[in-house]
């Protein structure tokens, strides 16, 4: 194995933190990466890595190198991205990982442009809410709803998503429609749970402004945004969310708005992906294109 394909090997052990995921990554057979690293710590004179049964992790000279690998890897890539020639096309697994209810309704039903601009590009997607550690679980992007909070990631804005609060027909017919923020007080909610802190979602509203929050009793919480809307339409309160979501429902009367003087700050949808791999090609034309898409939504 060269000293590049060695580079490669290494970093991600480092990142997945086990020689079997890494060979699984790479398409290699286990004794190939085992070989591999002893060859690398025996040229370079140094212990690497340091290994339990159940983690592999780097040691100082370890970390060092891996620091330096990737500052190499990276401008190898970028050399590559830059010089290669303008008929290429990005080639090789990309893994993502997508917000689900917008990977449902805005970039799944488009899927085949995407493969149809590039057919050698294999995705690998899944979709979740969860927070997801890009580096050590080999993710080259993620497509988050929400203000950013890891400043060790890139990020890219890709929409704005307008925000209502809203409640079934029959619960306002039963309770009656609140006119003020105030008058919300006195209502019931469908809680959503925060994916950091597991704690319920305040009730957010913009007044002259100023942002407001509101924090509602309800019988239940949730942190699935179709187990939100379901118990919307059971009539258990009120939820907010972005409008996309209960569109349908609003135009059809199931659903109706409330509050609409003071709705929430729309809510921004963003990419993110580690510093190293931003120069990818294969990352930065899928980034694109899901801002491409996210761009027309509403």
């Amino acid at each position: 194995m060269d000293r590049f394909h060695s580079m490669q090997l290494f970093t991600r052990i480092v990142e997945l933190g086990s020689f079997t995921k890494a060979a699984d990554d790479l398409q290699l057979p286990r004794a190939t990466v085992t070989h591999a690293v002893q060859q690398l710590e025996k040229r370079l004179g140094a212990r690497l890595l340091q290994r339990t049964t159940r983690h592999v992790s780097p040691t100082q000279d370890g970390e060092a190198y891996y620091e330096r690998c990737l500052r190499l890897l990276t401008d190898l890539e970028e050399a590559e991205a830059v010089f290669a020639s303008a008929g290429s096309k990005p080639k090789g697994k990309l893994r993502v990982d997508l917000q689900g209810t917008l990977a449902k309704h805005f970039l799944l039903p488009v899927i085949d442009r995407f493969f149809e601009r590039y057919p050698d590009i294999e995705l690998e997607i899944g979709m979740s809410d969860r927070l997801v550690d890009l580096v050590r679980e080999g993710v080259d992007c993620v497509l988050r709803a929400g203000e950013l909070g890891d400043s060790s990631m890139v990020g890219r804005r890709v929409a704005s998503l307008q925000q209502v609060t809203c409640a079934s027909h029959k619960y306002l017919a039963e309770h009656g429609t609140p006119e003020t923020i105030d008058a919300l007080r006195g209502h019931r909610a469908v809680n959503f749970l925060s994916a950091r802190s597991g704690k319920p979602l305040p009730f957010d509203f913009v007044v002259d402004g100023v942002a407001r929050s509101l924090q509602l009793k309800g019988s239940v919480s949730v942190s699935d945004a179709d187990a939100y809307v379901a118990c919307c339409a059971a009539h258990l309160g009120f939820i907010q969310l972005p409008r996309y979501h209960v569109a349908a429902r609003l135009d059809d009367g199931t659903f109706c708005e409330v509050l609409s003087p003071w709705r929430p700050a729309p809510m921004p949808v963003s990419v993110l992906y580690p510093h190293h791999r931003q120069l990818s090609p294969r990352v930065r034309v899928f980034v694109d294109w899901l801002a491409d898409v996210m761009g027309r939504a509403d």
